[in-house]
């Protein structure tokens, strides 16, 4: 993995947020990927299930702000400093994210292991005090 292609791909991960597209987050990753998105919960495996917790966690959310910074990459794992901003619909509460993750992809681009670790605030509707 060179920096440009993880770059390129972890972008590409972000407009799928901002889009709302688990269409387009689920094809970064192989058929058989594995996603930690908790360290204390038991990874999402393969493209299906990351698809179905793209989706379900995406359509919650509206006004996504994502933005990134690529913190290096290692001949098979590239590490990137993420956060993330949006309005949960239901509530309409602010919410902030603040993560890291390790990702691995293939010769071909695609993730086949995500790991991340991320905080997260959540603010009342908007124009109220915070929780």
């Amino acid at each position: 993995m060179d920096y440009e292609s993880f770059k390129t791909w972890f972008e590409t991960l972000g407009r799928a947020w901002e889009n709302r597209d688990p269409h387009a987050a689920a094809a970064l990753f192989t058929e058989d990927a594995i996603y930690h998105e908790n360290p204390f919960e038991e990874p999402m495996h393969g493209r299906t299930a990351i698809y179905r917790y793209w989706s379900e966690e995406t359509q919650a959310q509206e006004q996504i702000r994502f933005h990134s910074e690529i913190l290096g990459v290692t001949q098979d794992t590239g590490f990137a400093h993420w956060w993330v901003s949006f309005v949960r619909i239901s509530s309409k509460n602010k919410v902030e994210l603040d993560g890291i993750c390790a990702i691995r992809l293939n010769d071909e681009h695609l993730c086949y292991s995500l790991r991340e670790w991320w905080h997260a605030r959540e603010q009342g509707a908007i124009g109220t005090q915070a929780l």
